[in-house]
C-alpha cells in the first residue's frame, strides 16, 4: 500500500456496552461534489451542542476525560474542499467517561472527500432497546504496507495529509506510528535520505533502530514535494523541538512516544506546536524511557516477515555450530530511577483467622481479585501528575535474573528481591522492603562493547519515596493479604520468575509464573518452597513507567499437574512472520528425566482447554501426569532456552543442569535437511517448523560457556541466553553473538554494598 491510496484506513468496531447513550445535531458545511483534486483545502466545522457534556471526534482516551467537566459547544475541524453547502446530520456517541474512542458519524451522511474517508472509519450499528445506533471505534491503520526498503530516484504523490493527521498504523516491521501532519522537528539523524514513500521513509526509522540496536529514531518525516534529486526522508531522534513544516509534511512518530508527549490523535498543526513546545522539557529525554505502552487497543498487526538483517544459512543442511569465542562481561550495577508514582491505592483485605495458617491454601489464589498494591503502574496522562521523587535510591538485592528481549528494550526478570537503605559508607543499609519479583531494563547496552551492564528499575516499580517496591508480578488480595499478615512468621506466597520472557506478538511477552509457598523455619532458617500451580503473565514494555506485567487469570495449571512452562516456551511465530499474531506456543514442562512438550495457539494461551500434549507420537487433549517419559529433549535440565538459529538453519538449545558445576551446555537439533521457517523466503507456509522439534533427535552434549562461581564459591544458577541482544548479530538473527546471563551467589549480606546475589554477563559466538 502506498501513501497515495485514496482511503488507506480500514474500519475496527467495538461494542462496548458504554452507560447512558445521548444523541446530539451538527451542523455540516461541505461541498456538494466530491472533486478529486483541491489545491487550497478549507477547514469543515463540526459543531457539537449537548447542555451536558463536551463532545469529540478524537480517538485518544485524553480528549474524551478533558470534556468531562465541559460543557455546551464545541467545535471540531475537519479539513475539506472550497466551495461548500449546509448538510444536516445526527452525530451519536456516549458520555465521555469511557476509555475507548466514541464517536461516529453515520456513512450515509458524509459530504466531501475527507469527510467521507472520516465516515468510513465507522460503521453504524443497527438499532436495538440497549444501545440505539451507538457505536465506538478504533483506527485499524494501513493496511498491507510494502516490506522492501527501496531507495527511489523520486517521490510519489501522497495524499496522507491533513486528512490523515492522527492515525495511527503499523509499519511493515510491525511498530505502532501515529501520523502527524505539518510539524517539523529539529533533532535530524543524518544523512538524510531519499525513499520512493512515506512508507519507505518509515521503513529507514524501524532499520535504523534495528542496525542500532536501540529505539534512536522515534519519528520519521517525508517531504512528497521535494524533487527528484532532493532529499526526502528525515530521521527524527526527538520530538522536544517542534515547529511548523515550510513545506508539506508528512510525519509518524512512534506511538509510545507520541502518548508519552501527549499528542492527540486529532488536531490543528498549531495545536500541536503549542502542546509538544509544552513538554519539551520531558520530551528531550532518551526515547527508550519516554516511551509508553499502547493505551487503547492496538491496530490489527499488518504482514510482517523478518526483521530487516535476518540472514540464513548457505546450503540445504543443517550447519553444526561450533564455539568460536567468549568474552566474560563481569556483574551488572543497578542504576534505579530518581522517581516514583505517588499512587495511594485502597487499604488491602483482612483474612479471616481461619486462612492464617501454614500450608497451602490455593483459594487465596484463585478466590480472590488482583490486589491493587502490587504489580508495576504505568506513567500516563492521569498518573503523570503524581510524579515524585526519591528520597533516597536505595541499594537492591535480586534473585534470579531471566530476561528477554521487548519493545526495543532488553529486560531482566527477577525473583526475590531486597531493598535496603543507601549509606554513604561501606557499612550495610537498613531493610525497607521484600517482593517476589521485579523487572529492570538494560540501559546503555554495554554488553555490546562487551562492558557489565547496568540495569535501570522503572518509575511503576516504587511503592513509595524511599525505596519500597510494588513487585512486578501482581498477587491477588488473597495472597497479599496472606503475606501481610503472616511477616515474621515465616509464610508467605510468591510468584517467581524462572523463563526467559517469550514474546507473543510485536509488543506483547509471556511469562508462565509458578505460585510457589514458602515456608521457613524461624529457628533454623531451613525453607521449603511448594509449587502450588502457576499463572500467566502478559508483559509489556516500551513505556515511561518501565515494564508492566498483568496477569489476566488467577492461576493456569495446577500443584499436581507437570510445570508447564515454567522453564520456559518457544513462540513458533506463524505465516504473518515474526512479530505477528499466528502461529503456536510450544512449552516445556519439566519432569524428572527430561521435558515434555504441551502447545497452544498464540490466540488461545488464556484457554486451559485449548492446550495439546505430546505423547511421544501423537497430539492430545489429554495432559500426561507427571511420570510421563514422553521427552522431547532428556537430562537433568535445570534452565533452558530453545531457539531457532538462521545462520545453522536448526534449533539450538542452552541449558544448566542440576549438576550444580556452573556450566552452560548446548545441544543442536539434527535434521535431515535444513529447518526454514514458513514465514522466511523458501519455507513452506503450511506447515509448523517448530514440529520438527518433536521428529528429530538432539546432538551429543557440548560444553557452551564454563562461568566463574560466585564471591562465596557457590556454584550459578538461573542461567540463560537474552536472544536479539545484538541485533543483526544475534544468533537469533543469523549472526553468531549470544548474550548469556546468570545469578551468582556472593556469600554477602543482602543489606551490603555487594549484597548477596550478581548477576553477570558474558558473550559467546557460536559459529
Amino acid at each position: 500500500m502506498q501513501a497515495s491510496d485514496a482511503v488507506p484506513l480500514r474500519p475496527t468496531v467495538i461494542n462496548a456496552p458504554f452507560a447512558e447513550p445521548s444523541r446530539v445535531n451538527a451542523t455540516i458545511s461541505a461541498p456538494s461534489q466530491l472533486p478529486t483534486v483541491d489545491p487550497s483545502p478549507k477547514p469543515l466545522e463540526l459543531i457539537l451542542q449537548d447542555g451536558r457534556h463536551t463532545w469529540f471526534h478524537s480517538n485518544h482516551p485524553k480528549s474524551l476525560h478533558r470534556g468531562l467537566h465541559h460543557k455546551h459547544t464545541t467545535k471540531i475541524s475537519i479539513p475539506s474542499m472550497t466551495a461548500a453547502v449546509t448538510r444536516e446530520c445526527s452525530l451519536s456517541g456516549w458520555k465521555p467517561h469511557v476509555t475507548e474512542s466514541n464517536f461516529a458519524v453515520p456513512a450515509s451522511s458524509t459530504a466531501g472527500p475527507e469527510n467521507l474517508r472520516f465516515a468510513r472509519r465507522a460503521q453504524t450499528v443497527s438499532s436495538n432497546p440497549n444501545q440505539g445506533a451507538y457505536q465506538s471505534w478504533i483506527l485499524a491503520g494501513f493496511s498491507n504496507p510494502t516490506s522492501a526498503l527501496a531507495p527511489a530516484t523520486r517521490s510519489q504523490p501522497s495524499s496522507l495529509c491533513p486528512g490523515n493527521n492522527g492515525t495511527v498504523f503499523r509499519s511493515s516491521s510491525g511498530i505502532t506510528y501515529q501520523t502527524i501532519c505539518g510539524i517539523n522537528y529539529g533533532d535530524d539523524i543524518r544523512p538524510f535520505l531519499m525513499v520512493a514513500s512515506f512508507d519507505a521513509c518509515i521503513q529507514k526509522c524501524d532499520a535504523y533502530n534495528y542496525d542500532n540496536h536501540a529505539v534512536r529514531c522515534v519519528a520519521a518525516l517525508f517531504i512528497p514535494s521535494r524533487s527528484s534529486s532532493e532529499d526526502d526522508c528525515y530521521l527524527k531522534s526527538s520530538i522536544a523541538h517542534p515547529s511548523i513544516g515550510t513545506s508539506t509534511v508528512e510525519g509518524a512518530i512512534r506511538y509510545s512516544i507520541a502518548q508519552s508527549a501527549q499528542v492527540p490523535v486529532s488536531a490543528t498543526s498549531s495545536s500541536l506546536l503549542s502542546l509538544l513546545s509544552s513538554t519539551s522539557s520531558t520530551s528531550s529525554r532518551s526515547s527508550s524511557s519516554r516511551s509508553q505502552t499502547l493505551s487503547t487497543t492496538p491496530p490489527a498487526a499488518s504482514t510482517a516477515v523478518s526483521p530487516p538483517g535476518v540472514t540464513y544459512g548457505k546450503g540445504s543442511s543443517v550447519i553444526a555450530p561450533k564455539v568460536a569465542s567468549s568474552k566474560l562481561h563481569g556483574p551488572s550495577e543497578n542504576r534505579p530511577t530518581s522517581q516514583y508514582i505517588q499512587y495511594t491505592t485502597a487499604q488491602g483485605i483482612t483474612l479471616s483467622r481461619s486462612l492464617l495458617r501454614a500450608g497451602v491454601n490455593g483459594d487465596l489464589s484463585t478466590g480472590y481479585d488482583i490486589s491493587p498494591q502490587t504489580g508495576a503502574l504505568e506513567v500516563t496522562i492521569y498518573t503523570e501528575n503524581l510524579l515524585a521523587p526519591l528520597r533516597n535510591t536505595p541499594r537492591l538485592s535480586r534473585d534470579g535474573g531471566r530476561g528477554g528481549y521487548l519493545n526495543g528494550q532488553h529486560l531482566f526478570m527477577f525473583c526475590d528481591t531486597g531493598t535496603y537503605s543507601t549509606v554513604k559508607s561501606a557499612s550495610n543499609g537498613d531493610f525497607l522492603d521484600f517482593v517476589s519479583s521485579s523487572v529492570a531494563v538494560d540501559v546503555g547496552m554495554n554488553a555490546l562493547s562487551g562492558r557489565p551492564i547496568y540495569l535501570q528499575d522503572g518509575i511503576g516499580g516504587w511503592s513509595d519515596n524511599v525505596g519500597r517496591q510494588r513487585g512486578f508480578a501482581p498477587l491477588t488480595q488473597g495472597e497479599q493479604a496472606y503475606n501481610i499478615a503472616m511477616q515474621g512468621q515465616g509464610q508467605r506466597y510468591a510468584l517467581w520468575i524462572e523463563s526467559s520472557l517469550v514474546p507473543l506478538d510485536a509488543e506483547t511477552g509471556i511469562i508462565y509464573a509458578p505460585i510457589v509457598y514458602d515456608n521457613v523455619n524461624m529457628e533454623t532458617r531451613e525453607a521449603v518452597f511448594t509449587y502450588t500451580g502457576n499463572t500467566l503473565l502478559r508483559v509489556t514494555a516500551g513505556g515511561r513507567g518501565g515494564p508492566v506485567a498483568r496477569r489476566p487469570i488467577r492461576k493456569l495449571f495446577e500443584q499436581n499437574e507437570p510445570e508447564w512452562g515454567v522453564a520456559g516456551a518457544y513462540r513458533s511465530w506463524g505465516p504473518s512472520g515474526i512479530g505477528g499474531t499466528d502461529g503456536s506456543v510450544y512449552l516445556f514442562g519439566g519432569v524428572s528425566g527430561g521435558m515434555l512438550m504441551a502447545r497452544v495457539a498464540a490466540d488461545s494461551i488464556e484457554d486451559r482447554d485449548a492446550y495439546e500434549y505430546w505423547t511421544g507420537s501423537s497430539w492430545t487433549t489429554i495432559m500426561p501426569s507427571t511420570t510421563s517419559k514422553a521427552f522431547f529433549i532428556e537430562g537433568p535440565i535445570m534452565d533452558i532456552d530453545i531457539f531457532f538459529s538462521p545462520r545453522h538453519m536448526t534449533f539450538i538449545a542452552v541449558y544448566l543442569t542440576k549438576y550444580a558445576d556452573s556450566t552452560f551446555y548446548y545441544r543442536y537439533l539434527i535434521a535431515p535437511n535444513a529447518i526454514i521457517p514458513g514465514y522466511a523466503p523458501g519455507g513452506d507456509k503450511n506447515s509448523d517448523y517448530a514440529e520438527n522439534l518433536l521428529k528429530y533427535d538432539w546432538s551429543e552434549e557440548q560444553v557452551l560457556y564454563k562461568a566463574q562461581t560466585g564471591l562465596g564459591g557457590s556454584f550459578i544458577y538461573s542461567g540463560g541466553v537474552h536472544t536479539r541482544y545484538f541485533g543483526s548479530d544475534d544468533i537469533v538473527n543469523g549472526g553468531s553473538r549470544m548474550l548469556l546471563s546468570w545469578t551468582a551467589p556472593t556469600g554477602q549480606v543482602p543489606a551490603s554494598a555487594v549484597t548477596e546475589y550478581q548477576i553477570v554477563t558474558a558473550e559467546v559466538n557460536l559459529v
